[in-house]
């Protein structure tokens, strides 16, 4: 049976409904009643100190969201990424939605095989189980043998799939549109758009031909890693509904001492995760949006400071543009050298502030919840805490989300999330900062060397000293091998010194160096422990 797949259209989508209260009406009375009653047993048993209720109590919990749907599902991942939200005996549950939800009947995914691709799974493969390896909320996977004796993973998308999400969206977004103004909570004027863009996102991934391309596009631009892996896909086992890859063999992000019992050391693939993380938002421009457990895999093979990682499922992508991407750079660097007003004014630039906001009014609160958040050192920065503040200064000024940050923000707290469940004292800054400090002494983009100046000469034009030791030591402190960073550094620094670009920096060194026809020799001694 073909399905009559088509792009997420918010208004389209929102008549469909309309028109069809027999739908619509039942369906939203269910899901009402379900969250009240759902509300009503957490309020009396949440605090409860006895172990059996609360067992009881996440298994209800996990029961409710699978029984609401695909939807509520997704929204369910992503809590079950967060540790620091959500309590240990819950969160346990709750991470069965990754990859361990019921399945469907083995004879239906069958007819789906066969319908997608023409045949039926046994003349296909050379063993094709009974029965799948793993369930999610948009498909069940098959370990499959092939005719070449290489194994496979076969994803088959759950029926009926396309009316349940184009149904549910629509119900989510007139709830929340409805009820927020209703709670403690503010997120600006879009909770709409940010639900559409979880809709758009959606529709993309229920189509598996999209997905193939997403995961070719990603490989292609992870080939110079060499610590991420991208199963290959199968183009002939694959389809809309069907879609085929190479079997990866490894271990769930899910749990520190299973890695631990099989010799893997986690803060390795956490340094994995968080670099590469950065490599598809600040280099790629194109990033995983769903990076949870069940997504991701440790691999054998790797070095006690960066593991071997692989991923999977690459329904869910998004993509971010340039100028915001060298906005955010910018962010961090005005965050580490606590420029508040720079700092408003990326937010402003990204759109988390309106173009007529008075940005000194927003310094002082910036400066509040943020000049604290660093610590002694960078390497201290915990994005939850900050997040938590940032929450309160949203509900008080201004702020508000694009909708376009929705995936990169849920992505982002994804990855903290899955970071801190393998290691709760993990500090995101302490391994993003000297990526960032490295890409602004390597990379010769003009963006990135206007970024890099401001680091290294104040308004003036004179050099800070300080600035720039802080930025080498952030850069080296750590290092496993001081060489493999220093070099590309010191070859970079040199290049840039002597090119076209470079003008600028001799221009303002020399100046630094030079006031009133006299050398000042105490920053030149200052510039001789470089030396």
């Amino acid at each position: 049976m073909e399905i009559p797949y088509s792009k997420y259209s918010p208004k389209g989508d929102l008549i469909w409904l309309i028109l069809r209260p027999w739908i619509f009406i039942p369906r939203v009375l269910y899901i009402l009643l379900t969250l009240i009653f759902l509300l009503i047993r957490i309020l009396f048993q949440g605090n409860s100190k006895n172990k059996n209720v609360q067992k009881n109590l996440s298994r209800y919990i996990f029961n409710v969201i699978t029984k609401l749907g695909p939807c509520f599902i997704k929204l369910g991942q992503a809590l079950s990424t967060r540790p620091d939200l959500v309590r240990q005996d819950w969160l346990t549950e709750l991470t069965n939605l990754q990859d361990n939800l019921p399945p469907f009947e083995h004879e239906i995914a069958l007819k789906i095989i066969e319908e997608e691709l023409g045949s039926t799974a046994n003349e296909l493969f050379a063993d094709f189980p009974d029965e799948p390896v793993a369930s999610a909320s948009l498909g069940q996977v098959y370990k499959a043998k092939t005719k070449n004796n290489s194994y496979c993973a076969v994803k088959v998308q759950r029926p009926n799939l396309y009316f349940l999400i184009r149904r549910d969206v629509v119900i989510l977004k007139i709830l929340a549109t409805t009820f927020s103004p209703f709670l403690p909570l503010n997120i600006g004027v879009g909770i709409g758009e940010i639900i559409d863009e979880f809709g758009k996102a959606l529709f993309e991934e229920i189509d598996y031909e999209k997905e193939g391309e997403n995961a070719l596009k990603f490989a292609n631009l992870f080939t110079s890693n060499p610590n991420v892996f991208i199963p290959k896909l199968e183009k002939d086992f694959s389809s809309k509904r069907v879609i085929t890859t190479s079997w990866i063999d490894g271990f769930k992000l899910k749990d520190k001492e299973i890695l631990v019992k099989n010799n893997l050391i986690p803060s390795s693939f956490i340094k994995t995760c968080v670099i590469s993380g950065l490599q598809q938002l600040f280099e790629h421009g194109y990033f995983h949006a769903d990076p949870h457990p069940g997504n991701m895999f440790a691999l054998k093979g790797g070095s006690s400071d960066s593991g071997h990682l692989a991923y999977v499922d690459f329904g869910m992508m998004d993509t971010i543009t340039n100028s915001d991407r060298i906005t955010l750079i910018k962010a961090i660097v005005h965050l580490i050298n606590e420029q508040y007003l720079l700092l408003a004014i990326d937010f402003q630039k990204l759109g988390f502030l309106t173009k007529e906001q008075n940005l000194d009014q927003i310094v002082p609160p910036l400066k509040e919840v943020l000049g604290g958040s660093l610590g002694a050192e960078v390497g201290n920065f915990n994005l939850k805490n900050v997040t938590d503040k940032f929450s309160k200064l949203m509900y008080s000024y201004p702020f508000r989300v694009p909708s376009r940050f929705a995936l990169i923000i849920r992505a982002v707290v994804s990855q903290e999330g899955l970071a801190l469940r393998l290691d709760p004292e993990f500090k995101i800054l302490k391994i993003a900062y000297p990526y960032i400090a490295k890409k602004l002494l390597t990379d010769n983009s003009d963006e990135i060397l206007e970024i890099l100046l401001e680091v290294v000469f104040d308004s003036k034009g004179r050099i800070q000293i300080e600035k720039v030791e802080s930025l080498l030591n952030i850069l080296f402190k750590d290092s496993e091998n001081i060489n493999s960073d220093l070099i590309p550094v010191a070859n970079a620094g040199l290049k840039l010194f002597v090119s076209k670009k470079g003008a600028e920096v001799r221009k303002n060194l020399l100046l630094s160096l030079i006031k009133d026809d006299k050398l000042e020799f105490k920053d030149a001694k200052k510039t001789s422990k470089f030396n």
